[in-house]
């Protein structure tokens, strides 16, 4: 296949598929440090050109890692409907942009289509699509989830309760529950990032957590971001479980050096199935980022988006209550500053989507990014007018165990006010039971955590 154009009088040639992939890419400093980004913009213009008269069979036909060596090109390539693929094998890259973003184009459509796509596929098109083109895109699709309640129905705006300590103390996590209830985060679910991985620490933060689950007839789950492996110790052991969390990457090299397989995966889904506490059916929860593959050296020579959007193929065998990107934490090596980030955050959200699978983001970056709140606010209002399903919820917007900013308990009751959006509605309910909203609206009451100690 001849991939080269003419621009301005200069001839672009590509030497194949991966490089022009890359190329196409916005700018991206992971992509830099890989030495797959476009060297000038004028570049770039003409890679996007070329891509975008590329045909999605040639994408097929050319995974980031090859079928017979990777377990994550093999579920994404044999999970697609060959019947719908054969209906659109024949577009372009250009023409698969332009039916997505029309009019006449419903989010039925696009759900129903994406069954018939691969993961470089998604990521071709996201590479030709702007900011307001990957809201707009990502907009149309919804793709709800139920565990303990339900997620993602038009309309409504989740909120994860994050309560991390840095030292795992059962009060001051049982402390910020508290104040997160009371703003309304915590609907998507209670989950703690642990300092402890260890099964006897794990097991405490889910007992805990689970009591005040039980104790306020909360209609959630609870979590506990530990290896998946601890996870399954404690289904194995009649501990009460929620969600069961797990970090992917987009190859089969990258989810070793998280020390998971997709065997490992498959186990755990069906303990989960057996075993934990919610009706479901939906009980995994992933999350993911631009360069982790790249960090490994587990990206096979591709740029990160394309990585990226593998993590969502592989996500899809599991039907997940929920997925989120945590884009910028990985660090200025990978996203440089708060306009990378934020062109990762609606890509991500956007591909995630596109591929099937409910899709938040933590929306937040690390002290030495060039970065700051108002970036992150920024991209919340943007992912929240794209439709993600839901965000992080932090004590001030600050977690005090993982060193890092995101939004906070604050910030859900904001954006659904902004956007005229409600939690789940078995959340909802339950909180108008308590007197903590009225009408989809924070009470005056709201927002004090001793409000849970004087009931």
């Amino acid at each position: 296949m001849l991939l080269r154009t003419k621009l301005h009088g200069k001839t672009y040639e590509f030497p194949d598929l991966r490089l022009l992939m890359g190329k196409a890419n916005e700018e991206k400093s992971g992509d830099r440090l890989a030495g797959v980004a476009a060297d000038t913009t004028a570049e770039r213009a003409a890679a996007k050109f070329v891509l975008a008269e590329v045909p999605l069979w040639a994408l097929r036909q050319n995974p980031a890692a090859p079928y017979e060596s990777d377990e994550i090109t093999r579920v994404i390539q044999d999970a697609v409907n060959e019947t719908i693929y054969n209906e659109i094998k024949d577009w372009t890259v250009g023409q698969f942009r332009e039916w997505l973003l029309a009019d006449t184009t419903s989010g039925e459509m696009i759900r129903r289509l994406s069954s018939g796509l691969t993961a470089e596929i998604i990521a071709a098109v996201a590479k030709l699509m702007s900011n307001l083109d990957l809201i707009y895109g990502a907009s149309k699709i919804r793709v709800s989830t139920h565990c303990n309640n339900t997620i993602g129905l038009p309309g409504t705006l989740s909120s994860r309760n994050q309560p991390n300590h840095p030292t795992d103390s059962p009060e001051g996590i049982r402390a910020s529950i508290y104040e997160g209830l009371s703003y309304g985060s915590g609907d998507s679910v209670i989950g703690i990032n642990p300092v402890d991985d260890s099964y006897s620490s794990v097991a405490r933060l889910l007992e805990m957590t689970y009591d005040i689950i039980k104790t306020w007839a909360i209609p959630t789950q609870n979590c506990v971001l530990s290896h998946v492996t601890t996870q399954m110790k404690c289904l194995q052991n009649g501990v009460p479980v929620g969600l069961v969390f797990q970090s992917l990457a987009g190859s089969q090299k990258g989810n070793e050096s998280f020390g998971i397989s997709v065997g490992m995966i498959d186990e755990a889904n069906a303990l989960a199935k057996k075993y934990c506490f919610p009706s479901g059916p939906n009980f995994m929860y992933f999350e993911t980022g631009q360069g982790s593959e790249l960090s490994a050296d587990a990206h096979h020579g591709w740029d990160q988006l394309v990585m990226e959007a593998r993590c969502y193929g592989f996500a899809k065998r599991y039907s997940p209550y929920q997925v989120n990107t945590v884009v910028g934490f990985i660090g200025p090596e990978y996203l440089y500053d708060a306009r990378q980030i934020q062109r990762a955050g609606l890509e991500d959200h956007f591909m995630g989507k596109l591929t099937g699978i409910p899709m938040g983001c933590d929306a937040c970056y690390t002290n030495h990014a060039r970065a700051d709140q108002n970036a992150i606010e920024n991209l919340a209002v943007m992912l929240t007018a794209a439709g993600c399903n839901y965000f992080m919820g932090l004590p001030l917007g600050d977690d005090s165990m993982l060193s890092y900013q995101a939004t906070s308990y604050h910030d859900a009751p904001a954006l659904r006010q902004l956007f005229k959006l409600r939690p789940a509605p078995e959340f909802e309910k339950w909180m108008e039971d308590l007197g903590l909203m009225k009408n989809g609206v924070l009470t005056g009451i709201a927002g004090d955590p001793t409000f849970f100690l004087r009931r």
